[in-house]
């Protein structure tokens, strides 16, 4: 039985367990790409002792598996998993996780890609720093909006 394609949870994830779930019963995977992004312990504004997460339970999941509809429209992959977690999160902690197998590894690589950007910059969460300064909402940044115009989409969520 296959994993969900979307998890939205508190608990941490292990990489190595979640590819061998999406990679069982296909012998046709012949490649797997991963991202798994970290909580940094600094911002552009300075240090950040924790990162808060919030989503809208029911659309995020919605949005997440619609952006993985399109990756099977655009590129020739056989199955993608994406973990995000939410909640509170510490340095160095796992945040978000996607796998992407294909046939062939440039199909792999650039359908995660593709997801990785689409679900910063599109995703509906919601992401606070916890700084010695006090908390502050994350803004979208100009380069994630940029980031998603190789894939020709047009994105406006960060203030110009």
């Amino acid at each position: 039985m296959q994993p969900p394609r979307v998890s939205i949870q508190t608990e941490d994830f292990d990489l190595s367990v979640e590819v061998a779930a999406l990679r069982r019963g296909d012998a046709g995977v012949g490649a797997v790409a991963t991202f798994v992004g970290t909580v940094r312990d600094r911002s552009d504004c300075g240090g950040v002792s924790r990162m808060e997460l919030e989503h809208y339970p029911g659309m995020t999941e919605r949005s997440i598996e619609a952006m993985i509809d399109t990756a099977h429209e655009r590129f020739d992959i056989r199955a993608a998993r994406i973990i995000h977690r939410v909640g509170l999160l510490e340095p160095q902690e796992q945040i978000v996780m996607v796998a992407v197998t294909s046939a062939h590894r440039a199909q792999a690589f650039e359908a995660c890609q593709y997801l990785m950007d689409y679900l910063k910059t599109q995703a509906p969460f919601w992401k606070k720093e916890h700084t010695p300064e006090g908390a502050r909402w994350v803004d979208a940044r100009v380069c994630d909006d940029e980031a998603l115009k190789l894939w020709g989409i047009v994105a406006g969520n960060a203030a110009s």
